[in-house]
């Protein structure tokens, strides 16, 4: 994989998705900003890994949906490294309830967390990148964004308008060179996913044509390639990691 910047934010990348698709780009030589909001162990732990196999990578913590606190996050990665390159707007949460059961908070806590955080790390990339005229944006949407779930009405809004969002900006940042497309992780083993019953996932698995659960780091090397010189000639688009399950 080829890269012609040297850095990258990933948001949300103590662990899970983010922590693998950290480690992926420190493999490929990009230095990795680690960002955190509450598992400072567990960021300063994957920094210590990225950098005893020879990458490099730093810590930064501060809450995504805090708009002030991305703003300054990005100004100290610049006043470091003289620039942003690359970054990976990966942080959120879920609030599963029904529709019904639902209330204006629960839906509204996870548009902030999913999506406000996202078009603030869009929009701030845009700004920085558009001084060297060269930068791309990879954005961590979800497969329920692209059909739906119960229970999910909060988590698949956040996630659709992520999708929806990622078109605009790929619109707007093409004349000045930056790039902006979008994966959507189907089901994923993570730790959340190892707890659930054998049953359940193989209720899951029989519903995707490749009939497994993804690895963490199929995501992760998606996300390369599209933040890669290998991905110049793409944008706005989606790329679907799920196998088969949504076509």
């Amino acid at each position: 994989m080829i890269f012609s910047g040297k850095n990258v934010l990933v948001t949300g990348s103590s662990k899970g998705i983010g922590a693998e698709i950290a480690n992926v780009l420190s493999q490929y030589g990009l230095k990795v900003w680690i960002n955190y909001r509450s598992s400072k162990e567990q960021a300063d732990a994957l920094c210590a890994q990225i950098k005893s196999n020879g990458g490099s990578a730093d810590v930064i913590g501060f809450d995504v949906s805090d708009e002030s606190a991305f703003v300054e996050a990005i100004k100290k990665i610049i006043e470091s490294d003289g620039e942003l390159s690359y970054l990976v707007n990966n942080a959120g949460i879920t609030n599963d309830k029904l529709a019904l059961r639902m209330s204006s908070e629960d839906f509204m806590s996870v548009i902030e967390a999913n999506l406000k955080s996202a078009f603030i790390g869009c929009r701030e990339s845009l700004k920085v990148m558009s001084k060297k005229r060269f930068g791309a944006v990879v954005n961590i949407a979800s497969i329920v964004g692209e059909s739906g779930n119960a229970g999910q009405t909060n988590y698949a809004a956040s996630k659709g308008g992520m999708i929806a969002m990622n078109k605009s900006f790929a619109l707007e940042g093409a004349s000045r060179g930056i790039r902006f497309n979008t994966v959507t992780p189907g089901f994923i083993a993570t730790q959340m996913t190892q707890v659930l019953k054998q049953e359940v996932k193989d209720a899951f698995t029989s519903k995707i044509p490749l009939a497994r659960f993804g690895e963490s780091r199929e995501v992760a090397e998606a996300v390369a390639f599209l933040l890669s010189d290998h991905a110049s000639y793409i944008t706005g688009e989606t790329l679907k990691v799920n196998g088969g399950m949504y076509l």
